[in-house]
């Protein structure tokens, strides 16, 4: 016989080793693991993550810091808009009478004229131009580049033509109260010939000489003081 217990005697003593009813090896439920786990049990540290209320100041100061940046934007806009959009001017002057009065304010658009060309008729704000007497003159365009423009006794001609100029009062423009003359002129490219409505009372294209468009300032449209007032132009 041999000395070596039968094989059947290892394999039993290795299936009570691993027997889940073996003591001293204890088989955890996994759903009680997973319940422990996300529960916290009574045993586990407080997991309470609930955010706790700020402190007042904290949120005033937010607050405070809220309005500031909304400040700050606005401001920054009204001076994009006024440097590249918009701007008022106040009149100064009685060049533009009866459409204009010394005092009036008129809205200016600043970017007309980067998307057209100036236009007969327009109201325009110019530079401060050598040999002015003021700033920001306002004037009227009455020719344009290529045309020949002549000025005499209350009359203007565009090409030999008389132009009508409705926008005129002709309690302000009549003889002999028409201002200085001008002989026949051919505006420049690039160039307008501008006059005040007041012909007798204006320092305009007839002494300053045609008007660049890099000096337009931009097209009056509006006029938005008086308040009660308020006309286009």
């Amino acid at each position: 016989m041999s000395d070596h217990p039968p094989r059947s005697t290892e394999i039993d003593t290795l299936l009570t080793e691993l027997s889940p009813d073996d003591p001293g090896h204890p088989v955890q439920d996994p759903a009680a693991g997973d319940a422990g786990g996300a529960g916290g049990g009574a045993d586990g540290p407080d997991d309470d993550t609930s955010p706790s209320p700020l402190p007042k100041k904290r949120k005033r100061g937010n607050a405070l810091t809220e309005w500031l940046v909304v400040v700050a934007v606005a401001v920054g806009a009204a001076l994009m808009v006024r440097a590249f959009v918009l701007q008022q001017f106040a009149v100064s002057g009685y060049s533009m009478i009866s459409t204009l009065h010394d005092g009036d304010r008129v809205l200016v658009n600043k970017l007309s004229y980067r998307l057209h060309d100036p236009r007969r008729g327009d109201v325009v704000v110019l530079k401060t131009l050598e040999g002015a007497d003021e700033r920001d003159l306002i004037k009227r365009v009455v020719a344009l580049p290529g045309e020949t423009v002549e000025y005499r006794a209350c009359v203007l001609y565009i090409d030999g033509r008389e132009l009508v100029e409705p926008y005129l009062d002709p309690a302000v423009v009549t003889r002999p109260s028409c201002g200085t003359d001008q002989i026949p002129l051919e505006v420049p490219d690039d160039q307008v010939f501008v006059m005040g409505d007041n012909r007798a009372g204006s320092k305009d294209s007839r002494s300053l000489g045609p008007i660049t468009y890099a000096d337009l300032i931009g097209r009056a449209f509006v006029v938005i003081w008086p308040a009660g007032d308020w006309r286009w132009l």
